[in-house]
């Protein structure tokens, strides 16, 4: 199996900046949001992505992308919040290094991203329920991670650890 720090879970949870502190740690690897590298490939946001195109169009973006990362190691990627929900993507992920899962509530995610205006799926109805309804759904897939780590009310230096502990355990 790869070596690749697999990064996943609900938007909010702190995938980007957790990753970003995480490739301060570990010189010897190369951080990858999936994400990003869409929106520098397509020369648009996610949000425009999802609004011209649709979340199909996006998630087949995301989906090779996935693909074309997953073949290297020594990697740090994150990965938006329903690309695990995909057979091929999850299949993929977890071949290719440790996948971690990380957890936050609706209340505390809801509380990180209500002053944010670039999530697609949040534009309709944004409100903890609906946080909630999206977490529910996904969770059965989210599980399926090699480790899950609790976000809240912890900084990112804080979970850092916690998968360095997982990763070197």
């Amino acid at each position: 199996m790869k070596n690749n720090i697999i990064l996943i879970g609900m938007m909010g949870c702190g995938k980007t900046t957790v990753a970003k502190e995480l490739s301060l740690s570990l010189f010897e690897y190369s951080l990858v949001d999936i994400d990003s590298e869409i929106e520098k490939s397509s020369n648009r946001k996610i949000s425009e992505i999802f609004l011209k195109f649709g979340e199909k169009h996006f998630r087949l973006l995301e989906e090779y992308k996935i693909k074309t990362f997953c073949k290297f190691q020594n990697q740090i990627i994150s990965v938006g919040g329903g690309a695990f929900e995909n057979p091929d993507n999850r299949d993929i992920l977890l071949n290719s290094g440790k996948v971690i899962y990380l957890y936050a509530t609706p209340v505390e995610i809801y509380e990180r991203i209500k002053n944010e205006t670039h999530r697609p799926l949040l534009r309709k109805n944004f409100s903890v329920e609906r946080i909630s309804e999206i977490l529910k759904a996904r969770e059965i897939n989210y599980k399926k991670a090699h480790a899950k780590i609790d976000t809240n009310g912890k900084s990112p230096y804080d979970v850092v650890k916690e998968i360095l502990g997982i990763i070197n355990g």
